[in-house]
């Protein structure tokens, strides 16, 4: 299997599930609560770690008790955090998660008082080992200097950039990657209403990644650099909600059969195929590939 560095945030979630979604200036009874690791980054390493990849997370991480809590978590799925820029003040961003278990949606609150991953804690990595860089589509300025570093240095190895939302200047980041991930939210604060709009708008400025975008109970469709086009449905049909970190496996599946070979139109069936499996869950924990897996 590959060894797959991602570069990206860790959080700290607190998560209340509730019957259903409360309405403003409510009080409601929470059914469960759990504290765990999230971040989109980290979420996708784990979930790569599970399909067998050695993973790497260079992140940034305070010397407090929840940093203890993400570092040992990340040890439990194997990632490695060796890489991480450890710094000495801040606390660990916080994301509180209200659980609709009505219809699986989540509201999420989120603080942060940590700096962001810096260039210069990347500049000093040895890129040499890995065979595929992770992104978040995060911090632009910082991390469009990282690809350009990655891509000068190591133009052979792929560079994926996940593009949740809209940020200023985030276009910037698209000549650069070779895989670019997009989400629905962010294909709606520019006005699609559909994936195949957003990716056929994206593809008439940038001719040289994969463009892939999940759509939840849509499915989700793709173009390859080449102009490849192909869609595929949700799984199980008819109904995929973006439960918590559902788009975090869609995306580490979208890797993982990337990595394996697969061709663009198989790549996609088979990321919906494992997002499906995350409808209803909580987690990223103890995920089982469909049948015929690559």
């Amino acid at each position: 299997m590959a060894r797959v560095l991602g570069i990206g945030i860790a959080t700290l979630d607190i998560i209340n599930t509730v019957e259903t979604y409360p309405p403003e200036d409510s009080e409601v009874r929470a059914i469960e609560q759990r504290i765990r690791r999230g971040g989109n980054c980290t979420n996708t390493l784990v979930v790569l770690a599970q399909l067998g990849h050695a993973c790497s997370w260079a992140g940034v991480l305070p010397p407090w008790a929840d940093a203890a809590r993400i570092d040992e978590d990340l040890d439990r799925h194997g990632v490695d955090t060796s890489r991480c820029h450890r710094v000495t003040q801040g606390t660990v961003p916080t994301s509180y998660v209200t659980l609709s278990r009505r219809n699986g949606s989540r509201s999420i609150v989120h603080y942060r008082d940590l700096p962001e991953y810096p260039f210069e804690a990347f500049s000093s990595l040895d890129l040499s080992p890995f065979d595929w860089l992770h992104f978040e589509g995060r911090n632009v300025d910082e991390t469009r200097r990282m690809l350009l570093w990655a891509r000068e240095r190591r133009p052979e190895t792929p560079r994926s950039v996940e593009i949740e939302k809209p940020r200023p200047g985030i276009e910037a980041l698209f000549p650069l990657a070779d895989v670019l991930l997009f989400s629905r939210t962010f294909a709606r604060a520019g006005g699609f209403e559909s994936p195949r709009a957003l990716l056929d708008s994206v593809f008439a400025r940038t001719r040289k990644a994969a463009l892939i975008c999940a759509w939840g109970d849509q499915g989700a469709a793709a173009v390859s650099a080449e102009g490849e086009r192909c869609e595929s449905p949700p799984f199980p049909p008819p109904r995929i909600v973006e439960t918590l970190a559902a788009g975090d496996v869609f995306n580490a599946a979208v890797i993982h059969a990337i990595l394996r070979g697969l061709p663009l139109p198989k790549v996609l069936s088979w990321a919906c195929q494992l997002a499906g499996r995350k409808c209803g869950q909580q987690g990223v924990d103890g995920l089982i590939p469909p049948d015929g897996a690559p």
